[in-house]
């Protein structure tokens, strides 16, 4: 009697363990993007360093009769194009809210989900990104995808 409660003993240890671990994990993937948030709405350089040099970089266009539409990018391209925009972005005070945000294990790494709201609009978009905890224990953005309504990015669409 006493071997089995000691073996349900040590796997509730190392279950409670694991889970600690989880927990702590999760909170510090959500602390993450919580910090991309106010570099993103401050336009901080330190948002590219925040990806990892081969993240892949989806854009969600949801079209005006509610298709969808996925343009693909890389990092370098994506930092290029943002770097663009942010000007005219920060002339406007453009910034987003982030609504709904949940954190679930997704691989080698955290999938963190929300609703995005842009400044001025009354409607909120789909995003996601998986985050991966590095050796050194740096997290970094592996994969964005975020919705947008800027038909623009359709010119970027692969023709199928």
């Amino acid at each position: 009697m006493k071997k089995i409660l000691s073996i349900v003993f040590l796997f509730g240890l190392f279950l409670t363990t694991g889970l600690q671990a989880f927990a702590d994990d999760a909170a510090d993937a959500k602390a993450f993007f919580e910090n991309y948030v106010k570099a993103a709405n401050s336009y901080s350089p330190t948002i590219e360093k925040m990806y990892s040099p081969n993240a892949k970089i989806i854009r969600q266009v949801v079209k005006p009769d509610g298709g969808l539409v996925d343009v693909t990018t890389d990092t370098a391209t994506y930092m290029k194009q943002m770097k663009l925009g942010q000007a005219g972005a920060k002339l406007r005070n453009y910034k987003n809210n982030y609504t709904d945000i949940t954190v679930t294990k997704s691989g080698n790494g955290y999938k963190v989900s929300s609703l995005r709201q842009p400044s001025g609009e009354t409607y909120k978009l789909k995003t996601y990104m998986i985050l991966t905890k590095q050796p050194d224990g740096k997290w970094l953005i592996t994969e964005e995808m975020m919705q947008t309504k800027q038909q623009i990015f359709l010119k970027y669409a692969n023709k199928k």
